[in-house]
């Protein structure tokens, strides 16, 4: 036997069996058509239900057919890649689903007549009306949350990073870690006390205090992240020079880091823009224009969306304001986070030349 033939035949046994690239797509279709058969024999109503039976099909079916093609070993790895497609099919149909469901049944009121009219002269269960008040109140409360909670935030980090040192710092941390997960009616809970002290009648900004106290811990350690990935190196080269450190913080620390510590801040304005509990406890909602946040009750989009709901019992007017407040209230939403990834991809640090 020649020399090549040799070659190509002890290639030939190295060379295994594999599977064609269509192969996953043909057994996802097995797998949802089974599962439509016993769903449909079973009585099965649910189509989540469905859902879950051919996901368990599919990674079943990928491994028993891996196995026998190409092996066990191959077989663990198509089934780990089919375990990670499945895990992201159930937490993106969720939210799909959710999204759907808000534009179906928002849509029905949202127009320029109910972003620019109020509440005002109409009761709960007539149709008309708007969210022009609470637009209003969101926007003074999250933004004097932002303006209170933002600055608090990153000075914080800024010490923990750059200064932070023995038990303070450690208590600093600790405390910093313990804010993060406190439910946010503790907040409004704490406010509402300083309120009683002092005699107050519920305003804006006393819902602006406790979504500060919820915005702060975000802040601080998506900032103390982002000013940890700043390379010592530049510190050290600013110091080199005789700059103060305060003024190398200033100049070039936070300028290095701008981009991650903005989406931070922006991510953290989304979190709070939709918190109902301390809003309902501190400023109890208004059906009139409230413009001074100082001053009387007033509304916000999530305390909108949860009255109009709570009084929708028979009245499909309410229902359609409160599903395109939400619907609202998720485009705002929406609109924070893609303006925090276009901040982070324009303040990026350029590479390459």
């Amino acid at each position: 036997m020649s020399t090549a033939a040799v070659t190509d035949k002890r290639r030939s046994s190295l060379r295994s069996a594999s599977l064609p690239k269509w192969s996953p797509w043909a057994i996802a279709a097995g797998a949802i058509m089974v599962a439509v058969g016993i769903g449909e024999g079973a009585g099965l109503t649910s189509h989540i239900q469905w859902g879950l039976i051919a996901a368990l099909l599919f990674v079943l079916g990928t491994y028993v057919i891996a196995s026998a093609v190409e092996g066990r070993r191959q077989a663990k790895d198509r089934i780990a890649t089919s375990l990670v497609w499945v895990a992201f099919l159930l937490a993106v149909v969720p939210l799909v689903s959710l999204v759907w469901t808000t534009v179906k049944r928002g849509v029905k009121v949202l127009d320029p007549y109910f972003l620019t009219h109020s509440m005002g002269v109409v009761t709960d269960s007539e149709p008309g009306g708007g969210i022009y008040h609470a637009i209003i109140g969101s926007l003074e409360q999250v933004g004097l949350a932002t303006l209170i909670g933002a600055p608090i935030g990153v000075l914080t980090a800024v010490y923990l990073v750059e200064y932070g040192r023995g038990g303070l710092a450690r208590a600093v941390t600790f405390f910093v870690d313990v804010m993060t997960g406190i439910p946010s009616i503790v907040a409004g809970l704490f406010i509402l006390s300083l309120m009683l002290m002092a005699d107050l009648q519920p305003f804006g900004f006393a819902g602006s205090l406790a979504l500060a106290i919820l915005m702060m811990p975000v802040v601080v350690r998506s900032t103390e992240e982002m000013l940890k990935l700043v390379p010592n190196e530049l510190r050290e080269a600013s110091l080199a020079l005789g700059v103060p450190k305060w003024r190398t913080i200033l100049k070039v620390v936070l300028p290095t880091s701008i981009g991650g510590i903005t989406t931070g801040i922006m991510l953290a304005i989304a979190r709070i823009a939709g918190e109902t509990a301390p809003v309902l406890l501190l400023v109890w909602g208004n059906s009139f224009i409230n413009n001074n946040p100082f001053s009387g009750a007033q509304q916000s989009l999530p305390l909108y969306i949860y009255q109009q709901y709570s009084q929708s019992s028979g009245s499909t007017a309410a229902f359609d304001r409160a599903w395109a407040a939400s619907l609202t209230l998720i485009a705002f939403v929406m609109i924070l986070n893609l303006a925090a990834r276009g901040i982070a991809r324009w303040k990026a640090p350029k590479t390459g030349r």
